[in-house]
């Protein structure tokens, strides 16, 4: 047991609980012993301070929503402060050995220079690469305006690497990133993924309803970069282009976008098979993703996307839901065969591949038992999570260790979980997803499947 070491988590851009990865490496910490304290934004109705699960959090009022340069810049000096001050307070209750900044944005390195004076390290936990965000929303830099601030966020990520004693990274490309433009040695820099805990990401039992649609279903934060409004989209093709009558969406998640993406939906008169859930907890997580039919991934190929892996694959892959995704590197190596990939922005393609898993539940049932294959084999959190404790231990001295991890009586919500170990219970669940009397609809438009981007197997 680790002598009540004590990590300073701090988050920008989500509230702790609701960042699944950051609550993740909260738990694991505090099940290696050590003592948690977080710094993050409220979300709505939350308190300032709390206590979860052995972990304190600090919570400070967000910023008004940021736009343009300026916004942007004082939203980044409002949180900086707010967190700096509150870091304060957190020392005075109790000084912590380490400092963990999870970006965006590229900032608190220099908090952690101010605390290090007092023999606090330094751990940067790189959720994106903002370089490359800057380069897939605003394309190459070209203005004098533009470079300065391109140049700026360059500056600020090099800054944090050079400040960081340990850099994690999310995936490969990340971590290779690190390496070269970061300058970090290979002992440094340790990928640990943003895999689901499968023990309690699982399929739930359903409701007695029987669904009267097939049901698509977005996961995740709804900004510009995340292309949201192509899963609308894709639901006009196939309700209005294809006259398809069995399909609805429901969208979970909220961002920049949200409002915008409401009005486009009534524009294009899909508001009564398209639903918005808002903020979404774990719970409400499970019931939606559980009796989904099929997760759709529509983030475009771009600099940061390429690169970056989306946790709703792994998501829907924990539920059991094959899914539809544009092409994209880090996808294919997260999702494999258990999604069919698309040419980036075709959106007649999208809607093809979402017809083709519709009309073949045989296809569907395939994909969905990889998927759940696949993400408790490699992608499981619970891997990874002895690799993020491994930092910790190794920056402190402490002996490498084996973690055994105890049965998970349920997910806190009153849910059931689907006995996925008993084939026969999880083909039963498998096969309750089908709508009832549904009748698919002939194609009258859409292009084929490209093969050379159809179902592929990528190794993990």
């Amino acid at each position: 047991m680790v002598a009540r070491i004590h990590a300073l988590v701090i988050v920008q851009n989500l509230p702790v609980p609701l960042d699944r990865r950051v609550w993740l490496e909260c738990q694991a910490l505090r099940a290696a012993g050590y003592d948690v304290s977080v710094i993050c934004p409220k979300g709505p109705g939350d308190p300032g301070r709390e206590v979860i699960d052995g972990v304190r959090i600090y919570k400070y009022q967000p910023p008004p929503q940021a736009s343009g340069v300026l916004g942007y810049l004082l939203e980044f000096v409002y949180c900086w402060l707010r967190t700096a001050l509150l870091s304060r307070k957190v020392w005075k209750r109790q000084h912590f050995d380490v400092i963990q900044a999870c970006n965006p944005p590229d900032t608190y390195w220099a908090l952690a220079r101010l605390w290090r004076r007092k023999g606090v390290r330094f751990v940067f936990d790189q959720h994106d690469l903002n370089p490359e965000l800057f380069l897939s929303r605003f394309g190459e830099p070209r203005g004098r305006m533009a470079r300065a601030q391109y140049n700026c966020l360059v500056w600020l990520e090099a800054m944090t690497y050079r400040t960081a004693d340990h850099v994690i990274s999310t995936n490969e490309s990340y971590r290779r990133i690190a390496l070269t433009r970061g300058g970090m040695a290979g002992d440094q820099v340790t990928v640990v993924r943003s895999g689901p805990d499968t023990r309690v990401m699982r399929p739930v039992q359903p409701s007695a309803e029987v669904p009267r649609r097939h049901s698509l279903v977005y996961l995740g934060i709804m900004n510009p970069q995340d292309g949201v409004d192509l899963v609308l989209e894709v639901m006009d093709e196939l309700v209005h282009r294809r006259g398809r009558t069995d399909v609805e969406a429901t969208l979970l998640g909220f961002g920049d976008c949200y409002d915008d993406l409401r009005e486009q939906c009534t524009r294009l008169g899909l508001d009564e098979v398209v639903t918005f859930t808002g903020r979404a907890d774990a719970g409400m997580i499970a019931e939606h993703l559980s009796r989904a039919t099929i997760g759709v991934c529509p983030d475009l190929k771009t600099p940061l996307n390429d690169v970056s892996t989306m946790n709703k694959t792994m998501e829907y892959m924990a539920y059991a839901l094959p899914s539809v995704s544009f092409d994209l590197v880090e996808t294919r190596v997260s999702g494999a065969d258990s999604c069919l990939y698309v040419a980036s922005g075709d959106v007649s393609a999208f809607a093809d591949a979402v017809e083709r898993l519709l009309d073949d539940p045989e296809q569907r049932l395939d994909m969905a038992r990889k998927a759940r294959a696949r993400v408790c084999r490699h992608l499981d959190w619970r891997a990874q999570s002895e690799a993020y404790v491994g930092v910790y231990d190794g920056l402190f001295g402490i002996p490498a260790r084996i973690t055994v991890a105890g049965p998970v009586a349920g997910d806190g919500f009153g849910h059931t979980f689907v006995d996925v170990d008993s084939e026969a219970e999880f083909d039963r669940f498998l096969r309750s997803r089908e709508p009832a009397g549904a009748v698919p609809a002939p194609r009258t438009s859409g292009s084929e499947l490209d093969p050379a981007i159809d179902v592929e197997t990528v190794g993990a």
